[in-house]
């Protein structure tokens, strides 16, 4: 069994509350849009971290992540992107492979907007974090916490933070 936290747009943004959490997980997921590389420093001294480059990462980050990170944990396969879309409107650059290929779980960031949504078109479980950190539209900042056992999602929890 894995804990796993998701987050997603930080842009530079890591604080205490996010840490708390970092604490109780055995790996820090980041859908993008990271800020600094001092983001990726402090929570890769915490904790295994699996991530993407989002809109706004420099060329440091894109030489680091990957635009798509495609793995299986356990016996869940996962994709994670930064701009992807959600269910009934994807991104058209991942649309046709997700159709062909579909993960059993579909990650990602870029809207700041929180959402869980199954796919049942195509058997996939979407999970975008929302936003972490205080740059942008949203007024919560809010991250995503869940299990993963052999091919089972559980334990999915919406953590809210205060707001920006």
């Amino acid at each position: 069994m894995k804990k796993i936290l998701l987050l997603s747009d930080t842009h530079t943004y890591i604080d205490d509350q996010i840490l708390k959490f970092v604490q109780q997980v055995d790996e820090v997921w980041h859908v993008g849009d990271i800020g600094s590389f001092e983001v990726v420093e402090t929570l890769r001294k915490l904790k295994p971290l699996r991530a993407v480059y989002g809109n706004i990462d420099d060329s440091i980050m894109r030489n680091e992540f990957p635009l798509d990170n495609k793995f299986t944990i356990e016996k869940v396969s996962v994709w994670m992107t930064h701009i992807g879309g959600y269910p009934n409107n994807y991104n058209p650059r991942v649309k046709e492979d997700l159709a062909k290929n579909p993960p059993k779980l579909f990650i990602t960031g870029h809207s700041h907007i929180l959402k869980v949504i199954f796919d049942k078109k195509l058997n996939i479980l979407h999970m975008n974090p929302g936003a972490a950190g205080k740059y942008g539209f949203h007024t919560v900042r809010t991250m995503l916490r869940f299990e993963i056992h052999e091919d089972n999602i559980t334990n999915l929890e919406i953590i809210e933070l205060e707001k920006r």
